[in-house]
C-alpha cells in the first residue's frame, strides 16, 4: 500500500480503535456480560471494519484507477467516482 503518510496514519488509527473494540468484546465475554451487550459491541466492531474496508478500497481506486491528469468529465474518472460511491453505499 503506497499511501501517503497522512492516509496511512488515518488507517492505523482506525485499526487501533477497532482493536480496542475487539478487546472490549473479549472482556465482555470473559466477564459474562449480557448477550445483547456483546452483540451490540460485535455489531459496532463489524461496522468499523466495514468502514476500514471501504476506506482502503476508495484509496485504491483513487490511487490506482483514476488518472490524475484525466479531465473531470472523463468517462473513466466518472465511472471510478461512481464506484467509490457504490462502495460507500454498501459498506458504510
Amino acid at each position: 500500500m503506497g499511501h501517503v503518510a497522512n492516509e496511512r496514519a488515518k488507517l492505523l488509527n482506525r485499526l487501533k480503535r477497532i482493536r480496542g473494540q475487539i478487546e472490549a468484546i473479549e472482556r465482555a465475554v470473559q466477564d459474562e456480560k449480557e448477550c445483547s451487550r456483546v452483540l451490540q459491541q460485535a455489531t459496532s466492531c463489524r461496522g468499523a471494519m466495514d468502514g476500514f474496508i471501504a476506506e482502503v478500497i476508495e484509496d485504491h481506486i483513487r490511487e490506482h484507477m483514476i488518472d490524475p491528469a484525466a479531465e473531470q468529465d472523463d468517462p473513466r474518472r466518472l465511472a471510478a467516482e461512481e464506484l467509490v460511491g457504490i462502495v460507500h453505499a454498501y459498506l458504510t
